[in-house]
């Protein structure tokens, strides 16, 4: 017990310096009648200094947050279903594509927010009025569910994603599945454990940035939900998130 709260200490004291450092990078970036002019070659080395701290930044909340539910801690929230989906995508793109973060920070609504994410492949599946609809429920779980789940997407699949969201009865419902190469049988158990990742041949594929599909397992379990896979070698992966909203 001792080790785990020093861990989540140290964790928790990084958050400080990272700030610092993002806080730096985008001053240098955005106030240069302050700080003076910079070349275009300084200016994609301060770009890519600034990803790789919101990298660990995402890294950084996550383990904490995996680490407050393990202990059990509930934080509820009442929220917009728009919120929650708009933020995960908003916190996936800052890291992979900026300008489609500020294209989905601007979407005015649902129609909008599919054509942007159509143009990167990304097919988005829910009713207007869930949209719309206010929930309680432990948001930066949920967020880091769903974040999760979209980056192992489209890092496997080939040119397709598709997010599609539901509310059954007291449950959310939501699934995301790729049309990448899929998951042989005998891995579907194999990849919710942890440092466990399939080879990806494609050198332009997203990276993952988070605690990958053992954090997702530990936080749906956490929060009383099920984790379903729908999987084979050639035919994408299809994974499917039941939880409660009480």
């Amino acid at each position: 017990m001792r080790k785990r709260i020093k861990t989540a200490l140290l964790i928790h004291d990084l958050k400080v310096p990272l700030a610092v450092v993002e806080t730096g990078i985008i001053s240098l970036l955005q106030r240069r009648e302050k700080y003076g002019p910079i070349t275009e070659k300084q200016e994609k080395v301060l770009l890519r200094a600034l990803r790789n701290t919101k990298v660990i930044q995402s890294l950084t909340n996550d383990i904490l947050e995996l680490g407050r539910s393990r202990e059990g801690i509930v934080s509820l929230k009442s929220l917009k279903f728009s919120d929650l989906i708009e933020q995960a995508l908003v916190e996936i793109f800052d890291l992979v594509d900026r300008n489609t973060s500020e294209k989905i920070k601007i979407c005015a609504d649902l129609p909008q927010l599919r054509q942007t994410l159509e143009e990167k492949g990304l097919m988005l599946f829910m009713e207007e009025a869930l949209w719309c609809q206010e929930v309680r429920l432990d948001e930066p779980k949920i967020r880091q569910i769903l974040r999760n789940l979209l980056i192992n997407a489209l890092k496997y699949r080939r040119s397709r994603v598709e997010l599609e969201v539901d509310k059954k009865d007291v449950y959310l419902v939501f699934s995301v599945k790729d049309d990448g190469e899929g998951i042989p049988s005998i891995y579907h158990k194999k990849i919710f454990e942890s440092y466990f990742q399939m080879d990806v041949t494609d050198s332009s594929t997203v990276r993952g940035h988070g605690l990958g599909l053992a954090g997702v397992m530990i936080l749906v379990e956490d929060m009383g939900g099920e984790l379903f896979l729908e999987s084979d070698e050639g035919k994408g992966a299809k994974f499917l998130v039941k939880l409660p909203l009480s």
